[in-house]
């Protein structure tokens, strides 16, 4: 029997629908994480325990010693009901920033033909990490002269020639933007998301001479990319869109050639 090997692999056209789903889910994700810290929220606590104790007023629900044990029990429906309204809250109120930047990622114009969008430029990739035939992560780094851009593009608008191929120019950026990246939970403990970012970075710099940076929108949420970023000395360069109820931050992070190049000679 032949053991499985992790890899990593250039996508392919066969990849589409995979690649489609992990985006869709990685961009949703970070709805779990902002729900499970606004459930820890000293403030929200507080208001679902006064809330709770309004409404165990109104019903006259608190403990009474008379009935015995279960006496004790009657706020329970109180505040198990008031949990469920909160819960529900919470998931709605966050979910619209992270649906509607689901929504968006996936109209952009390279989810359209991604094998042909990430080989504009010698520094353009989207790979797949793989252990056998089983799914752990991706990174999209985009190095093409549309790195910048961040336009959704209508189906009826896209370009093509006689072949039925997406009209794309060549050419690479001074600074690339890495569009997707994402790493199965089970794999982060060990540190996978460390060796996608390794090889991608290697791949767009040792490529084209003129790539001077690579660029990255980093959100609080998702904390094992913040660490790996943190790792590669990604550094901060301006605030991005706020995301959720509290209003998280995210920030636009760069590491240059040169920065690169120093870690490099370090390791």
């Amino acid at each position: 029997m032949v053991e499985p090997v992790a890899k990593i692999r250039p996508v392919t056209a066969a990849d589409q629908k995979l690649i489609r789903f992990m985006i869709g889910k990685a961009e949703m994700e970070p709805i779990a994480i902002a729900n499970n810290r606004l459930y820890k929220n000293p403030l929200v606590l507080a208001l679902w325990i006064g809330l709770s104790s309004v409404f165990i007023e109104y019903m006259d629900w608190w403990p009474k010693p008379e009935h015995g044990v279960f006496g004790y029990l009657t706020p329970i429906p109180a505040f198990g009901t008031l949990s469920i309204a909160f819960m529900f809250a919470i998931d709605w109120l966050n979910r619209w920033d992270f649906e509607d930047r689901s929504s968006h990622v996936l109209r952009r114009l390279d989810l359209v033909d991604v094998s042909a969008y990430y080989s504009r430029s010698p520094s353009s990739g989207f790979w797949i990490l793989e252990y056998g035939d089983k799914f752990m992560g991706m990174i999209a780094l985009d190095a093409s002269l549309d790195a910048d851009t961040d336009t959704v593009v209508a189906p009826d608008t896209i370009k093509k020639d006689r072949s039925g191929k997406v009209k794309m120019t060549k050419g690479t950026s001074k600074i690339a933007t890495i569009r997707h990246f994402y790493v199965e939970d089970p794999y982060r403990r060990v540190g996978m998301q460390d060796d996608l970012l390794d090889y991608a970075l290697a791949h767009a710099f040792s490529s084209d001479a003129m790539l001077e940076g690579v660029r990255i929108v980093a959100c609080p949420l998702r904390e094992y990319i913040v660490d790996t970023l943190n790792k590669h000395e990604f550094k901060v360069e301006k605030k991005a869109e706020r995301v959720g109820a509290l209003r998280w931050q995210n920030w636009v992070r760069i590491l240059d050639r040169q920065q690169w190049s120093v870690a490099r000679k370090a390791e």
